[in-house]
């Protein structure tokens, strides 16, 4: 089943600073605890995910996971940062996305994936969020 994502701010896909690629943007100013968007997509048992070749899994609960591929799913584009300004609430099977802090109009939204994912696919190429980024220049 596929579900067409609930937005809740103006935000928009854009290229993200620092060879991340693609990022999601506010396009107006959001403020610390708004609602922002819904992670959306095909739920597929947890039992299909070790095979699975998708890239934006997204695990709900010990059963299911979110395949959130679909092109409609645009807070797909919402990097990893060790210092996010958005955190991931999951509630009932849906994953609902919050700023956690003040966001200007214009700058990226992020949330930390977790030790997990971390640890399996950014900590091996280097992590690019903004405040890994600024730590490089600074040493």
């Amino acid at each position: 089943m596929k579900i067409k994502p609930v937005i809740g701010k103006k935000v928009k896909v854009g290229r993200a600073e620092k060879g991340a690629g693609l990022g999601l943007f506010a396009e107006e100013q959001i403020k610390k605890g708004d609602y922002i968007i819904d992670y959306v997509g095909e739920i597929i048992p947890n039992a299909k995910c070790e095979d699975h070749p998708g890239k934006y899994l997204f695990e709900v609960d010990d059963h299911f996971t979110i395949d959130g591929a679909m092109r409609e799913n645009i807070a797909r584009y919402i990097n990893h940062a060790c210092k996010p300004n958005a955190e991931v609430e999951i509630d009932r099977g849906e994953i609902k996305i919050y700023a956690i802090k003040d966001i200007a109009k214009g700058e990226e939204i992020n949330y930390d994936y977790g030790k997990e994912y971390f640890n399996e696919f950014i900590k091996p190429i280097g992590c690019k969020c903004t405040s890994c980024m600024k730590k490089i220049k600074t040493t």
